[in-house]
């Protein structure tokens, strides 16, 4: 069993994940809906796992907005879609920490 919770309701996250330790967290709404790195951050168990950040429109359509659009353009969209992807994995990569 696990649960969907919002990207944009941070403190729901924080109660969730401290009332469910072991449930897998499904978390839409990152970037492009408003859900920031540090928004998700409490969706992860103390191992840094337990989370799947959904990001479809942000990544997908990457090539529409800047900094990638003015870097790829329409043309190469698959590049912006793995820019936008390793950034996103970096951003929420430098808010999760592993806690004993």
């Amino acid at each position: 069993v696990g649960a969907v919770v919002g990207a944009t309701w941070p403190r729901q996250l924080l109660e969730l994940r401290s009332a469910m330790p072991h449930t897998l967290f499904l978390v839409p709404g990152f970037g492009s809906q408003g859900g920031s790195a540090k928004d998700v951050a409490a969706a992860f168990d103390k191992n840094g796992l337990g989370a799947i950040i959904n990001n479809s429109r942000g990544i997908l359509f990457a090539h529409r907005r800047d900094p990638y659009a003015s870097r790829y353009g329409e043309t190469r969209w698959q590049e912006a879609v793995e820019a936008a992807t390793r950034d996103m994995i970096e951003q929420i990569r430098s808010v999760v920490e592993i806690r004993d």
